[in-house]
């Protein structure tokens, strides 16, 4: 087989082995063991979280409480590209429906005046000079279409259609993606918000044992220091609530609520959220994803559509144009009038007014520029088909990467999160162990020595600040990660809704300011009247 032919081959191959498989997202058992793929999100046992107090936002601010339920139902109706979405599904079923009716004449109705002065020349040859005038008002039916159109038009556009309404889907789940990501960043920024304010709660009670040492030498020095570190944290506490903030700006945004409101999440920053068994391998994803992810099923729709128009352009000389119109003259420009009255006149005298009637029916076979032009034709709907077979085949690889990197940033996350849960507690008790020894004498010999120094102590903050850090990011790498994992297999978020729970959709507050638009979806939001 020519180089040429062979990508037409593989690509009905495809579409052949796809057309029974794509049958909407599937919820498959992955494993031997029977282990559900999709599993309910939520603290997870072994997860130790810390004892801080959830950071609140000031006094300045306009606070927004939700939970993860809430936002994922306003996720899957809320979010501009959904409805972008629902627009182009609006439009492709209109095409169809203007396809469908192709076939169906005209309705015209109008009036026709025509008039005449100077020479003529009649049909035997003679020469005339007279004048005269028509006039006709009435209506007729028209019609002007290709057979091959009026046969194969609706069977393309049904085939856009039903890829248009695919792509719901693959808008809902990139509003999911979306979602989450701006959700966990805003858990992120709070929980190392909060470990700060910890922290910093912990640096003002070392400054305040810092002047209770005896040694006024070293006092002054570890001040510096312990002023120095709280100086850093003050500017951390700042650059995190900087971040809750634009988190909670890109949150408003996809799920369109009010924009200038802070986003204040129900659950703890440290929620953990489960939808995928980081113990899943590649091999085993990587299927799921290429049978149920819905951009593979709308483009092979596109590619059907294509075939359909390169059978039109095959059939076209072979099947004739209908051509239905009005009588030619003068009269009726165009042969859009059929019927109606009639009057005329010459020299300047009339003719009774009479009824009139021309209709005219044609069969027309067409070879478009000799033959040449529909074999050009029928070349660029194979290419066109070619595009998009490549298309497919590039979607096909860029969704084998995603869920390759998907998978390889969730079991990272995954391992990171045990460690910084090991880190936090080692942190915390060797922060605890230094403030209890701080200022304490040992006698060695007949000298006598300062157990621990207050620099140590500030040292151990340090590092249980950074572990804190270490923890919130690696918790919330996680949940993005199960979140870019769950869109990668394909799964909509109704998939989600009814197969995990989330927790009780609580009422939350959707009115928008009133220089943009409100939005009126899900149930029980409504315009105001």
């Amino acid at each position: 087989m020519s180089e040429r032919n062979l990508l037409p081959a593989i690509g009905l191959c495809v579409l052949l082995g796809s057309a029974r498989i794509w049958a909407g997202p599937q919820s498959p058992v992955a494993g031997s063991d029977q282990t559900p793929l999709l599993q309910a999100p939520g603290l997870l046992k072994e997860q130790v979280p810390p004892p801080l107090p959830p950071a609140q936002p000031e006094a300045s601010d306009k606070p927004l409480p939700i939970n993860l339920a809430t936002a994922l139902r306003l996720a899957d109706a809320r979010p501009v590209i959904i409805a972008a979405a629902q627009a182009s599904v609006q439009v492709a079923a209109e095409q169809l429906a203007l396809a469908r009716v192709a076939w169906l004449p005209s309705l015209n109705v109008g009036a026709g005046y025509y008039r005449h002065d100077g020479a003529t020349q009649g049909q035997s040859g003679n020469f005339y000079i007279n004048s005269k005038d028509q006039f006709l008002a009435g209506g007729g039916v028209t019609a002007r279409f290709a057979m091959t159109d009026a046969l194969f038009a609706p069977l393309a556009a049904r085939q856009v259609l039903r890829a248009r309404q695919i792509d719901m889907l693959t808008a809902r789940n990139d509003a999911l993606e979306l979602m989450a990501e701006a959700y966990f960043n805003v858990q992120q920024a709070r929980g190392r918000l909060a470990a700060t304010q910890h922290v910093v709660e912990r640096g003002m009670l070392l400054r305040e044992a810092i002047n209770a040492e005896p040694s006024q030498l070293e006092k002054i020095s570890d001040l510096h220091r312990a002023r120095t570190q709280l100086a850093n944290f003050e500017d951390a506490i700042a650059t995190a609530r900087e971040q809750w903030r634009v988190a909670s700006a890109d949150l408003t945004q996809v799920l369109r609520l009010d924009p200038s409101a802070t986003v204040v999440p129900m659950e703890p920053p440290n929620l953990r959220v489960t939808l995928i068994s980081p113990e899943q391998t590649v091999d085993t994803l990587i299927p799921i994803g290429l049978t149920n992810r819905p951009e593979l099923a709308s483009q092979q729709a596109l590619v059907q559509a294509a075939l359909v128009r390169i059978r039109q352009e095959r059939m076209r000389p072979l099947v004739p144009s209908l051509v239905l119109e009005g009588g030619p003259g003068a009269v009726g420009p165009g042969g859009y009038l059929q019927a109606g009255i009639f009057g005329s006149g010459a020299a300047g005298t009339g003719n009774p007014w009479v009824g009139r009637d021309d209709v005219s029916v044609g069969l027309v076979w067409q070879a478009q520029n000799l033959g040449f032009g529909n074999r050009a034709l029928v070349r660029e709907r194979r290419a066109e088909q070619q595009q998009l077979l490549v298309e497919l085949f590039r979607i096909q690889d860029q969704v084998a990467a995603e869920i390759a990197r998907a998978h390889s940033q969730l079991t990272s996350a995954n391992v990171r999160v045990s460690t910084a849960e090991r880190g936090l507690q080692d942190a915390q008790l060797a922060y605890a162990e230094s403030v209890a020894q701080l200022g304490r004498i040992a006698k060695v010999g007949a000298a006598q020595l300062q157990v621990r120094r207050a620099f140590e102590v500030i040292d151990a903050l340090k590092s249980l600040s950074q572990i804190f850090d270490n923890y919130f990011v690696a918790v919330n790498d996680y949940n993005r990660a199960e979140f870019r994992l769950f869109r990668a297999l394909g799964y909509p978020p109704q998939t989600l809704a009814s197969n995990v729970s989330a927790g009780p959709t609580l009422p939350v507050n959707t009115a928008r300011p009133p220089q943009m638009a409100p939005v009126c979806i899900p149930a029980p939001c409504s315009c105001p009247r």
